[in-house]
């Protein structure tokens, strides 16, 4: 399928649940493609023909991007290696969730959520342990005759209902027929764990993005340079004694007033809208406007009179237009 159609299915399926749509990032790199949120659910989505051309570096920044921004990352693809993904099935590339448009589909649209996540040698099922043990009690079964019915060991059995072992499908729809009644949990696949292995590669960072950092960290704002966004950096008031989600967050630009620079300010402010952020562009040199649509313009040198974030926060919602 075409990326194009591919991806307006997409905003169609979002728009129809009752999203709001950034528009597309049409930039090269892009660690993302759209912004979308739902009330309190803020999804980054990149869509991709073959879900093996994620490079590690990229995942990793859509990875922190949505984590910074309170978002979840999706991965929305047709196929990988050389078949396509299957429906109802959650795939991994660097632990970012990914699945096909059917799926997007059903979980939003149908209210069904997938059960199975593939992983080296199959496709793989959750369980509910203590519910397959009171299954197997409640049909007089102990577990050497669930064991032998399965063709597994006893210490498999004991596995799935004390520690909720993952099952292979076969297992599980095998298990459907004999007790008639599913023990399969469905797979939350916007609220992954966090992986507790560090990443072994980091978001590059640009020169530019470093410039940001210089210049608002002596200002009181944590820093994270972005290099494959509209914007360089992602800003956040430091403050430890407030709550994260009270944080005032800012999509930051760098760069030379051009025309260029407009078109960023202006994705930026789609993005910003649905991200619930602020967006800003600091202009290296004379500026010829306070705005582009919701991104306010700041002149570098402007930034040098200002003592704190509070400054700029001011500056921010004095040059944003009206509403």
């Amino acid at each position: 399928m075409n990326k194009e159609i591919l991806i307006n299915q997409v905003i169609g399926i979002l728009e129809r649940t009752g999203f709001s749509v950034s528009d597309r990032c049409n930039i090269r790199p892009r660690s993302f493609d759209i912004a979308a949120r739902l009330k309190e659910k803020l999804l980054l989505i990149k869509v991709i023909s073959n879900v093996d051309g994620l490079n590690e570096s990229t995942a990793e920044e859509m990875r922190l991007l949505a984590e910074y921004l309170n978002g979840s990352p999706l991965v929305i693809a047709e196929k990988t290696r050389d078949h396509s993904l299957e429906s109802s099935v959650v795939y991994y590339r660097y632990s970012l969730p990914s699945i096909n448009i059917e799926t997007l589909f059903d979980f939003f649209i149908e209210d069904v959520a997938p059960i199975a996540y593939a992983a080296p040698g199959g496709l793989y099922v959750g369980i509910d342990g203590s519910l397959l043990r009171d299954i197997r009690i409640e049909h007089n079964l102990s577990i050497g005759a669930l064991a032998a019915e399965l063709g597994v060991s006893r210490r498999a059995i004991s596995k799935y209902e004390e520690e909720d072992m993952d099952m292979s499908v076969d297992m599980v729809l095998r298990l459907d027929e004999i007790f008639n009644e599913t023990i399969a949990t469905v797979i939350d696949f916007l609220h992954t764990k966090k992986s507790n292995r560090p990443s072994k590669v980091k978001p590059a960072e640009t020169q530019l993005g470093i410039n940001i950092k210089y210049i608002l960290t002596d200002l009181g704002f944590d820093v994270m340079p972005i290099s494959q966004a509209p914007f360089n950096a992602v800003s956040s008031e430091h403050m430890d004694n407030i709550n994260k989600k009270s944080m005032i967050t800012i999509l930051t630009g760098y760069s030379d007033y051009s025309g260029s620079m407009l078109k960023r300010a202006k994705l930026m402010s789609s993005i910003s809208e649905v991200t619930n952020t602020q967006s800003m562009f600091i202009i290296n040199g004379p500026c010829k406007s306070d705005h582009v649509d919701n991104t306010v313009l700041v002149e570098k040198n402007e930034l040098k009179a200002m003592d704190d974030f509070e400054d700029l926060l001011n500056y921010i919602y004095e040059k944003k237009p009206l509403t």
